[in-house]
């Protein structure tokens, strides 16, 4: 990762901002969360999403509400603990665990980065094959250069990539907002759903722990720790302390737009496949099934919006994966050989034949095992007074970021009981 990608100008707005010589100035410090954001707008959140509307119409948006403020919570702490120690999480690891424990955080991590890509490298060449009519080993070799090309504009620094994946984000944004106006909302229903807490069954159940479990995402807590370690720099506390308000701010509205996005995603399967089509579960169907139901401008901006997410999530995994080998070993190896790595999986995937939803269920139950590691470590480093002096987290916030951990491993053991076949009591099956 570069850590002098921003231009001599932006650096001395910045400190202007910082010293109260410039008013205002907040979009200046915008861009690691919205970067990070990508991650909760990926291919893997479409098939549970979808799932979730076509089974149970609106009545799990609550799940997408609830997984969003945990997310906010986890990434505000990550960016906080990026800033003011002024090393990202893979490094503050390295640097205070002992040395078995590093070593298998890294495989552990590792093995979590690959497990992402997979379902976003996948989504971006499934949505390629079904808009053009492609072989989906076609749509991966397009992903897969494409990808490549939008890695190449890091040389270029932080902004030129901020903007690119800002771009992309926009473009799932806008593709949802026509979805808006093509579906039948009903909005009563919509609020019912989010302000009622239910869950009907056990599938209702295993559906939210998928919404959960694939919001908190490894990869993207350990990147917005690096993200904003050497972003800007500070003379004093104070200054700091105005770099951490921003990046909150940041956070609630990079995040809300994900959580806005998941929550279409959801109202989008609901009005569409709820009433009739409710057993709609798998990517591929929904778009087959938009087509007559809503028209191909729907079903061409749901595959739009797939693309940008499967495009724009690959290549924040894949910058995860350099920041994450080079925070714990200290080892960075070309962006072609990450991107290629990083990508054999999901060819390994589809020469083999496998179903692509299957392939990207078994992923969120990879990602499932690998999520404690980085929400444990950063409730450990956010309370340390050594690592964050005077901005060390305690109190509520500290509380609920144990309470938040607790409730997605806790829900991420019920998906594996119950993937391993076991019923879960008091829920109907």
């Amino acid at each position: 990762m570069s850590t002098h990608g921003l231009s001599d100008r932006t650096r001395l707005k910045m400190s202007d901002v910082l010293a109260g010589r410039r008013r205002g100035g907040l979009l200046l410090f915008f861009g690691p969360a919205v970067i990070a954001s990508v991650a909760y707008m990926d291919p893997g959140n479409y098939a549970t999403n979808i799932e979730a509307g076509a089974g149970y119409g609106y009545g799990l948006l609550w799940v997408v509400v609830v997984a969003n403020m945990i997310a906010m919570l986890f990434q505000a702490l990550s960016a906080r603990v990026g800033i003011v120690s002024g090393m990202n999480l893979a490094e503050l690891s390295r640097e205070h665990f002992p040395r078995p424990a590093v070593i298998a955080m890294w495989i552990v991590s590792e093995i979590a980065a690959m497990a992402t890509d997979l379902a976003e490298f996948l989504g971006g060449a499934l949505g390629l094959s079904l808009l053009f009519g492609w072989p989906l080993i076609w749509g991966m070799g397009v992903t897969a250069i494409v990808t490549y090309a939008i890695l190449m504009f890091e040389r270029g620094g932080f902004r030129p990539m901020e903007l690119v994946i800002g771009a992309l984000v926009m473009i799932i944004g806008a593709s949802y907002l026509i979805e808006m106006f093509i579906a039948p909302v009903d909005w009563a229903g919509v609020l019912m759903g989010i302000g009622t807490p239910d869950l009907p069954d056990a599938r209702a159940l295993t559906i939210a722990v998928g919404i959960i479990g694939a919001t908190v995402m490894p990869h993207a807590i350990f990147l917005h720790s690096g993200l904003t370690q050497h972003r800007a720099v500070t003379k004093d506390p104070s200054e700091k302390k105005r770099i951490v308000r921003f990046s909150n701010i940041e956070v609630i509205i990079a995040l809300a737009l994900a959580g806005m996005v998941n929550m279409a995603m959801v109202i989008m399967a609901a009005s569409a496949f709820h009433q009739g089509h409710s057993d709609v579960a798998e990517i591929e169907t929904a778009y087959h099934t938009l087509t007559p139901l809503l028209g191909g401008a729907a079903a061409a901006a749901f595959l739009v919006s797939l693309i940008a997410s499967g495009v724009s999530s690959s290549v924040v995994g894949t910058m995860a994966g350099q920041m994450i080998m080079q925070g714990f070993i200290r080892r960075q190896i070309p962006v072609w050989l990450r991107r290629a790595i990083t990508m054999l999986p999901a060819f390994v995937v589809v020469a083999m034949g496998v179903n692509t939803t299957e392939a990207l269920v078994m992923s969120q139950v990879v990602l499932s095992i690998a999520l404690p590691v980085p929400m444990v470590a950063l409730i450990l480093f956010a309370r340390r007074r050594d690592v964050m002096g005077e901005f060390v987290v305690q109190g509520p916030v500290l509380w609920l970021a144990g309470l938040g951990a607790g409730l997605v491993l806790a829900l991420n053991f019920v998906l594996l009981w119950q993937m391993a076949g076991f019923a879960v009591p008091g829920l109907s099956s």
